[in-house]
């Protein structure tokens, strides 16, 4: 990465800054390969953040899918852990993984999981087994039809008319599954595999499988990543997680550059498990050096700029997440390590942003919370909007969950000295309810970012992209209006 101008001698975040057009020779946004290439074996520089609130297993598999990674938070029992592994790894790859519910299931269960919108269905079975035969399934129902129905409606009594459905082995790519669906007139079929159900694809399901490639592992699985703590039996829960098949180890607390990260890197590092080990957070060169030399192949970056955190206000500690991106890219380098920027992306301008600073992926948090496949139920307001509860993973909440089999006092001690936010409304977008929605419009403008600096690899980009510094009012010009002239 160049500076348009001199090198600035302040610290800057992502508002501060804009990336200036080159001469390209990039044709296309889709000749744009946005492999981080750090090790995990993602496809889209893209990684879900370890929040309880954020990346569950249904979240996790789904952004494979599409090349990314999901982190399952540390707060979860390894029992939890283990069983949420296993199940990503069972996911199919191809299609959808099918939102299976029974005929008496009413149309306000079916909306806690999903709202009254296009390209989703429900598939309604009264089949108990994991295994569903064609025969056994009663009907599809269309998400948007949840919409138009009474909520005490059954699903049974919505499902009728012939299953639309495609064999997988009927399938050659995913252009052929379009044409299949567009001849059917379906929107949503069933895929199944000598006549049981192995998943659901929809016409924009298709139509992604055809622009992005999956994160598999080496036995063609979808990947997912997992967090450890620094506290306890390390060494056991590592062990543990990679015994279950995670891909990727994530070493994680808020102060990554510490004596007991050390001592846990090397811990783990000492069990040889042959896997890609991140670990943070910090925001200086000497962190990076320190995380390295101890065994992280990834340096996760950011201290402070999460849209749940108050670690600023409360401490003053922190550091404007470009700057910090920045310099610890530059180290990492040094180091033979990556760095993935953790934090503080609002809109795609600045994933792309942290991309040119040296980042190989970007972790996302609350932007994902707010989604369908997000943990937790969906909620309605008073107005009517649907929303999902988020939660920052230093706050009351989160440590209630994490030390809440602690004696009383204990656990007040800890109470009494929790950051961050108990409690917040994520709404989803009416228009991208889904992180497949997000993640079209993210990848979308960063192809663009790369397009733009004349870069058709992650690698180019970091060293193609030019960088100017801007004004408040200059950060203001660059937002589209909200309302009409």
């Amino acid at each position: 990465m160049q500076f348009l101008d001199a090198r600035p001698t302040v610290d800057l975040t992502y508002s501060d800054v804009f990336l200036v057009p080159r001469r390209s020779a990039v044709s296309s946004r889709l000749d744009v390969d946005l492999s981080p290439r750090d090790g995990t074996g993602t496809t889209i520089p893209l990684v879900a953040a370890n929040m309880n609130s954020v990346t569950g297993a249904r979240l996790a598999s789904t952004l494979a899918r599409r090349g990314g990674l999901g982190v399952l938070p540390q707060d979860m029992p390894l029992q939890e852990l283990d069983a949420a592994i296993r199940w990503v790894k069972d996911q199919p790859v191809s299609w959808d993984t099918p939102l299976v519910l029974p005929p008496h299931a009413t149309v306000a269960d079916a909306a806690r999981l999903l709202p009254p919108t296009d390209g989703y269905g429900i598939v309604v079975t009264a089949a108990s087994a994991s295994r569903v035969h064609i025969d056994e399934i009663l009907g599809v129902v269309p998400a948007a039809r949840l919409g138009t129905a009474l909520p005490d409606a059954q699903l049974g009594d919505l499902a009728r008319g012939r299953t639309a459905s495609i064999d997988a082995d009927d399938i050659e790519d995913a252009r052929h599954a379009f044409d299949l669906m567009v001849a059917a007139d379906a929107e949503t079929v069933c895929v199944l595999h000598h006549g049981f159900l192995v998943g659901t694809l929809s016409r924009r399901t298709a139509l992604r499988s055809a622009l992005y490639e999956p994160a598999v592992d080496a036995d063609g699985r979808l990947i997912v990543a997992a967090a450890v703590g620094i506290n306890g039996d390390v060494a056991s829960k590592a062990q543990a997680l990679a015994d279950a098949g995670v891909d990727v180890l994530v070493v994680d607390t808020a102060h990554g550059h510490q004596e007991g990260m050390l001592a846990a890197l090397r811990t783990i590092a000492a069990l040889d498990l042959r896997l890609p080990i991140a670990a943070g957070n910090v925001v200086t060169t000497d962190g990076v050096y320190d995380l390295a030399d101890s065994g992280a192949t990834i340096i996760k970056v950011g201290v402070g700029p999460g849209a749940m955190c108050t670690t600023r206000m409360m401490t003053a500690v922190g550091r404007p997440q470009f700057s910090a991106v920045l310099e610890t890219a530059e180290a990492a380098a040094k180091a033979g390590a990556h760095v993935w920027a953790d934090g503080g992306v609002r809109y795609p301008r600045d994933v792309a942003l942290a991309l040119a600073a040296g980042a190989a992926s970007v972790m996302i948090g609350s932007w994902f919370a707010g989604t369908i496949e997000a943990p937790g139920t969906l909620l309605t307001d008073e107005q009517g909007r649907v929303y999902k509860e988020s939660w920052g993973m230093a706050s009351t909440k989160a440590v209630h969950d994490r030390f809440g089999r602690l004696d009383p006092y204990e656990l007040a001690r800890k109470e009494l000295f929790a950051e961050g936010i108990s409690s917040s409304k994520i709404y989803l977008d009416p228009l991208r309810p889904s992180i497949e929605d997000l993640l079209d419009m993210i990848t979308s403008g960063v192809r663009s970012s790369f397009t733009y600096a004349g870069a058709a690899s992650v690698p180019e980009f970091h060293e193609r992209a030019l960088v100017g510094l801007q004004s408040a009012a200059g950060y203001e010009e660059g937002k589209a209006l909200p309302v009409s002239w």
